[in-house]
C-alpha cells in the first residue's frame, strides 16, 4: 500500500518531473490494442472539442480562463490526510452527521473535477499551460494522493451515492484519458481498481433503484471509459449492453414515455435537467462506440432520436429550458462555496442541450441531422438574454458546436413552432404561438407536487399547483432567469391557487414523495388549441379546487371553482407576478387608469376589467373582478431556498396581482384571461368584445368555454353531465375545434386513467364521421353526433382525436 502524499513530498515530484513520480517506470502488462488507442483518442476529441481555433473567441477567452483557473488551483493545491484542496475536505465524516457525509463526498468527488480541469488545461492548446511538465505532474501526484487517501478499493463509500459512481468515477476517467501517456500501467490499474469497487458490474444488472434513466446513462459512461482506459473489451461490451433498458417507452416511473414525457426519481418531470444528462450522455456514448467493435446497434435508440422533437423540443424556447421540467434544479443559482461562480438559470440549462442535440444528430439520419441543426441555430439566434455562444459556464466541445452550427451559412434559423403538446404522463403542457410560448405545471397521484433534496428546492412547494409560466418571443426571458426563485413570493406563483398556511421548508419531503390523493389531472388537444384541467390539492392543505385552461390563439383562459379550505387562513389564487427586475420600470394600467411606476404600493382593483403590464402583456376579467394589485421589492437569497446557495441577499420588483378568496372558502371562483404580448388598446378591446367569451360552466362538477369566432369548445367534465352542446356520460375532457371546411375535429381523453366506457354526445347536425382512432366503438350522426368510447385506460390520457363532416 503507498502512503499518502506528504505536501513536502508532493511539491518535490511535481519539481522532479515524471521520473520522481515514477511516471513510466512499471512496464504495461500489454501492449493497448489499436481499437482502444483509438477510442481513447476519440474520447479525448470529445472531452476537449474540436474544429475550433483557440487564437479566435470565443475560445481564446475561455482557453484563458481556463490557464487562470488552472493556475489558482495549483496553488492552493495542499495534498494532506482527508483533503487535497484545504476547501474541500473529505475525510473521516461524522458518521452520525448525514449532511457532513454527503458534503464530504462531494468534496471527493469535486476534487476529482478539479484534476480534471486541471488535466484539461494540460491538453487544450492556448491555456498558458499546454504541455507544461509542472502541471502534467502535479495531475498525477493528485490523482495518486486521491487514490491512496479516499477514492481506492479498499474504501467504503459513505454520504451520497453519485458522487462514488458516478461524479469521482467519470472526472478521473476523464482525466485517465487526457494523461494516459504520463501514467504507469501500475497507476493506471489502481485507478480501473478503485472503479471497479466503487462501480462494479452488478450496477447496471437490474434496471431499477439508481441505475434507471440518466443514472444509467452515466454509469454506463463509467462503464464504457473504464473498459476503455483499462483495454478491456468486456467492460465496454457491458456498458453497450446494458444501454438497452433506456431505449424503449416506459409506462411509469423513470424513463421516456411514448407521449414525450421524461421522468426522474419516479415522481419528477425532468425533461431539462436529468434529461439533459440522459441526452447529452447518450450522445457521448454513441459518438464515442460509432464503428468499433461495441457500437450501439440497438433498434430501439431510433425512440431517443425521435424523442428529440417529441420531448425536449417543446420544452425549448429562444434558448432556454423551461423551469417546469427542471426539478429542484431550478434552486441552483449563486454558489455558497464559489463566490466567483456565475449564476446558474433556465438559458445556462438549455445550451447544454442544444450542444447535446448536435451531437446526437451525428448518429442520427441525415434528415433528421439537418432539421435539428436548423432547430439549434433558431434557439440560438433568438437567445438574445443570454447569448449561447457567451455562455461562461458551457464546455469547449458544446461551444464548438454550436459555433460551428452558426457559423454554417447552409444551416437555415429554423423558427419557434406553433401548436399545443400535452404530457399527461408528467402533467406538463406547453403552447406555442407566433410571438409567445407557454407552460404548465400540474401534480396528482403520478407526479408530485414538487422536488426537495440534498437540501435544494426547500421552497418549491407550489410549483404543480398549476403554475403558469410564459415567455415573449423578443421580451420577457430573463422573467425566471434573473434571481425569480429566491426573490418570488413562494405563495404567490403565477397561475396558482394556494392556502397561505405556513409550510416549513421542505414541507412533504424529499424526492418528489409527496405527491396529492387526486386522478383528475391531463386535458385534450387537436395539436393547436386545448381544454387542460386539474383537481387541485393543496400540500399539507385542506384545500380543494379544480382549475381549467383553455389554450388558444393569443389566450389563455383561466376558470377556477369549488375552492374551499378549511386551514383558517387565506386561499389566493395568483392571475400574475411578473419579476420587473431591479428597476422595475415597467407601467401598469387598470381600465386605462395608470398606477404608480416609481414607487410601491398596494390596492384593491374592485369591479377591474382589464389590466395591462407594458413590455409584458393584458389580462381580461369577464364581467369585472376585485382583484388585490401590488408593485413591490422582494429580498431574498439563493440560500434561502437551496442549503449550498450564496447568502448575497438579492432585491427584484414585482407587480403582482391575486385574488383573495378570503379565510376558509367554500366553492369560491375565478374567471381571467391571459394575454401574452397585447398591447394595452389590444387588451382593451378584447374586454369590450363581450360576446367574443362565453363561459358555459365554472363550477365543481364542470368547466367549459366557448369562442364562436374560433369554432372553439373547450369542456371539463370532472363529472358526468352536460354543459352547453355537449353531455358526457362520465369524468373526461372534451375540445371542439370546428374548421371553415364544414368539418370539426373532435379531442376526447380520459385524464383520470379510469374509464372502461364513455358516452359523449355533441348536439350539433353531423353528417359522418370521417376518421376515428379503434377506441370509438360506436358512432352515431345525424341531427345529433354520439361517440361510444370502449376502454381508454389504454390510452394514457392522450386525446384520441375524431374528424367529423359537419350537416
Amino acid at each position: 500500500m503507498t502512503t499518502p502524499w506528504s505536501r513536502r513530498a508532493f511539491l518535490a515530484a511535481c519539481s522532479g518531473g515524471a521520473a520522481a513520480l515514477g511516471v513510466g517506470a512499471a512496464p504495461r502488462a500489454f501492449a493497448a490494442p489499436d481499437e482502444f488507442a483509438a477510442l481513447r483518442a476519440r474520447w479525448r476529441t470529445l472531452v476537449l472539442g474540436e474544429g475550433f481555433d483557440p487564437g479566435a473567441e470565443p475560445f481564446a477567452s475561455r482557453l484563458a480562463d481556463l490557464g487562470r483557473t488552472t493556475r489558482q488551483y495549483l496553488a492552493a493545491m495542499a495534498p494532506v490526510a482527508g483533503s487535497l484542496w484545504p476547501d474541500l475536505p473529505y475525510g473521516d465524516p461524522d458518521p452520525d452527521t448525514d449532511q457532513e457525509s454527503f458534503t464530504f463526498s462531494g468534496n471527493m468527488s469535486t476534487s476529482h473535477t478539479r484534476l480534471s480541469t486541471l488535466a484539461q488545461a494540460y491538453a487544450q492548446p492556448g491555456t498558458g499551460l499546454t504541455g507544461d511538465t509542472a502541471l502534467r505532474d502535479a495531475v498525477v501526484a493528485g490523482l495518486g494522493h486521491l487514490h491512496d487517501d479516499v477514492y481506492n478499493a479498499r474504501r467504503t463509500p459513505f454520504g451520497n451515492w453519485w458522487s462514488w459512481q458516478i461524479g469521482a468515477p467519470q472526472a478521473l476517467l476523464d482525466t485517465c484519458v487526457l494523461m494516459y501517456d504520463a501514467l504507469s500501467a501500475e497507476q493506471l490499474a489502481d485507478h480501473t481498481a478503485a472503479v471497479d469497487h466503487f462501480v462494479p458490474d452488478s450496477a447496471v444488472a437490474v434496471y431499477s433503484g439508481t441505475s434507471t434513466g440518466a443514472n444509467r446513462v452515466d454509469l454506463c459512461r463509467v462503464l464504457a471509459l473504464r473498459g476503455v482506459v483499462g483495454d478491456d473489451a468486456a467492460k465496454v461490451a457491458l456498458a453497450r449492453d446494458a444501454l438497452s433498458p433506456v431505449f424503449p417507452y416506459v409506462t411509469s416511473g423513470d424513463g421516456l414515455h411514448a407521449d414525450g414525457s421524461f421522468i426522474q426519481h419516479t415522481w419528477v418531470p425532468y425533461t431539462g435537467s436529468y434529461g439533459s444528462v440522459f441526452l447529452g450522455g447518450l450522445g457521448m456514448l454513441f459518438a464515442l462506440l460509432a464503428g468499433s467493435g461495441w457500437e450501439v446497434t440497438d433498434g430501439n435508440r431510433q425512440i431517443v432520436f425521435d424523442s428529440v422533437e417529441r420531448a425536449w423540443a417543446p420544452f425549448l424556447h429562444n434558448g432556454l429550458v423551461m423551469d417546469g421540467v427542471a426539478g429542484r434544479a431550478i434552486s441552483r443559482g449563486l454558489s455558497a462555496a464559489d463566490p466567483k461562480a456565475i449564476q446558474q438559470d433556465d438559458h445556462l440549462r438549455g445550451h447544454p442541450v442544444l450542444a447535446s442535440v448536435l451531437l446526437l444528430g451525428q448518429g442520427a439520419s441525415a434528415a433528421e441531422n439537418a432539421r435539428w441543426r436548423g432547430l439549434v441555430k433558431g434557439w440560438m439566434r433568438r437567445d438574445t438574454y443570454s447569448p449561447p455562444l457567451a455562455d461562461p459556464v458551457l464546455g469547449l466541445p458544446h461551444l464548438a458546436r454550436l459555433d460551428a452550427v452558426d457559423k454554417d451559412p447552409a444551416v437555415p434559423a429554423v423558427p419557434e413552432p406553433t401548436g399545443h403538446r400535452l404530457f399527461p404522463a408528467m402533467a406538463r403542457a406547453t403552447h406555442r404561438r407566433p410571438g409567445w410560448a407557454a407552460s404548465l405545471s400540474m401534480a396528482g397521484k403520478r407526479i408530485a407536487y414538487y422536488e426537495c433534496g440534498n437540501g435544494e428546492n426547500l421552497r418549491g412547494w407550489h410549483t404543480g399547483a398549476g403554475m403558469l409560466y410564459w415567455w415573449g418571443d423578443t421580451f420577457t426571458d430573463g422573467q425566471y432567469s434573473d434571481a425569480f426563485w429566491p426573490t418570488v413570493d413562494p405563495y404567490r406563483l403565477p397561475g396558482t391557487t394556494v392556502s397561505r398556511r405556513v409550510l416549513a421548508d421542505g414541507a412533504g419531503g424529499d424526492w418528489g414523495a409527496a405527491r396529492p390523493d387526486v386522478n383528475w389531472v391531463g386535458g385534450a388537444t387537436d395539436g393547436e388549441r386545448a381544454a387542460v384541467g386539474q383537481h387541485l390539492r393543496g400540500l399539507r392543505s385542506t384545500l380543494v379546487a379544480k382549475k381549467s385552461w383553455f389554450f388558444l390563439d393569443d389566450t389563455v383562459v383561466c376558470l377556477g371553482a369549488g375552492i374551499t379550505c378549511a386551514d383558517g387562513t387565506a386561499v389566493e389564487t395568483t392571475v400574475e407576478n411578473r419579476n420587473l427586475g431591479a428597476a422595475g420600470g415597467a407601467p401598469f394600467t387598470v381600465d386605462g387608469r395608470a398606477e404608480p411606476v416609481a414607487r410601491p404600493w398596494s390596492k384593491t382593483l374592485t369591479g377591474a376589467g382589464w389590466a395591462h403590464l407594458g413590455g409584458h402583456g393584458g389580462y381580461v376579467f369577464p364581467g369585472g373582478a376585485t382583484v388585490r394589485a401590488l408593485r413591490d421589492a422582494r429580498e431574498g437569497s439563493w440560500s434561502s431556498i437551496s442549503t449550498g446557495g450564496s447568502p448575497t441577499v438579492l432585491s427584484r420588483t414585482y407587480l403582482t396581482m391575486y385574488v383573495d378568496h378570503g379565510t376558509d372558502p367554500v366553492n369560491a371562483s375565478y374567471a381571467y384571461l391571459l394575454m401574452p404580448g397585447a398591447s394595452a388598446a389590444r387588451t382593451r378591446a378584447r374586454a369590450a368584445e363581450r360576446d367574443w367569451l362565453t363561459v358555459l360552466a365554472n363550477t365543481d362538477d364542470q368547466q367549459g368555454v366557448a369562442v364562436r369566432s374560433l369554432g372553439f369548445t373547450g369542456v371539463n367534465f370532472w363529472s358526468g353531465g352536460t354543459v352547453g352542446t355537449l353531455t358526457a356520460s362520465d369524468p373526461c375532457s372534451v375540445m371542439i375545434s370546428e374548421k371553415d371546411d364544414g368539418t370539426a375535429v373532435i379531442a376526447v381523453s380520459d385524464p383520470m386513467l379510469m374509464r372502461t366506457g364513455l358516452t359523449l354526445t355533441w348536439r350539433r347536425p353531423v353528417a359522418a364521421v370521417a376518421s376515428a382512432p379503434a377506441t370509438v366503438v360506436s358512432a352515431g350522426t345525424g341531427r345529433w353526433l354520439t361517440l361510444v368510447f370502449g376502454d381508454l385506460r389504454g390510452t394514457a390520457g392522450v386525446s384520441p382525436r375524431i374528424t367529423v363532416r359537419l350537416g
